[in-house]
């Protein structure tokens, strides 16, 4: 492989942002990624306007007694694939350098953005377990490398083009799969009646809540960045909308958590002081 070959950028950049010239290699990871992309969004509006297999709403239908997220809160899809789209789309411009944070996670993205589409068709299917699976595989394919290059993330500063263009997207879609992830996982285990009677339905609801908060305020505190905790709290505060008249434990302990992801958001992500944080 050719060394990768320093250019001028007209645009403003961080110093920690080193542009360079992508290699053929990283030429085709980003048109994958940007294939990844398009799927990720063309598979649901085909499946809709198509009207093959199960809707989402269909297939959550079948186990969403223990927990529920009103329909309206899904409508976050359409904000979450636009940025998916430019994030994708702008790799793929002749301008756009080969910085640390598009090499690191151009790989896991395009996993992510097949995930996603992917969950799609097996819901279609009715596949449920696999549904499971998928959706678990794709929030751990961007997770897990978010956290590894967190300092990375810090490291931006609140207007450099990786933080608004490659972060905010990918955090705001590991975001969302935060919450979708534990809620696919419930409904299954509902509809299959396999969840354990440790607990009630209701306490597995609650612990659900209470997991999903836990897990999304320690993602927010290592990132910083508010992309990522508004969709989780976008969700929760579907659950309480959803579940306030028949199980209003569950739906206050929904608001609950949205408030504290809200909250804790906005003073973890302004905690960051460009040029006080280091890359590694």
């Amino acid at each position: 492989m050719r060394p990768a070959v320093r250019i001028a950028s007209p645009f403003t950049e961080s110093a920690m942002s080193s542009i360079l010239r992508p290699t053929p290699a990283q030429r085709t990871r980003r048109l994958i990624v940007l294939a990844a992309a398009v799927f990720a969004v063309v598979v649901p509006l085909v499946q809709g306007l198509a009207g093959l297999g199960l809707s989402q709403a269909e297939f959550a239908a079948d186990g969403n007694q223990t927990l529920r997220v009103a329909g309206y809160a899904f409508s976050i899809w359409s904000l979450i694939y636009l940025a998916v789209l430019a994030y994708a789309v702008r790799q793929v411009l002749p301008q756009t350098g080969e910085s640390e944070m598009i090499n690191r996670l151009g790989w896991p993205s395009a996993v992510a953005f097949f995930g996603i589409g992917l969950w799609i068709i097996v819901a279609a299917l009715n596949l449920k377990a696999a549904s499971v699976a998928v959706i678990f595989a794709a929030l751990l394919a961007l997770l897990v490398p978010l956290l590894i290059s967190a300092r990375l993330a810090r490291s931006l500063g609140r207007t450099e083009r990786d933080r608004l263009l490659v972060l905010w997207p990918l955090a705001a879609l590991a975001g969302w799969l935060t919450v979708a992830a534990p809620l696919n996982l419930i409904t299954v285990a509902t509809a299959f009646e396999a969840l354990p009677n440790a607990l009630s339905p209701t306490g597995w609801a609650i612990a659900a809540i209470v997991a999903t908060t836990v897990l999304a305020l320690g993602v927010t505190a290592a990132l910083r960045t508010l992309a990522y905790p508004l969709p989780p709290a976008w969700g929760l505060l579907g659950a309480f909308v959803a579940e306030q008249a028949e199980k209003p434990a569950v739906a206050f302990t929904a608001l609950a958590g949205a408030l504290v992801l809200l909250i804790g958001g906005v003073l973890l992500a302004f905690r960051l002081r460009p040029g006080v944080e280091r890359a590694v």
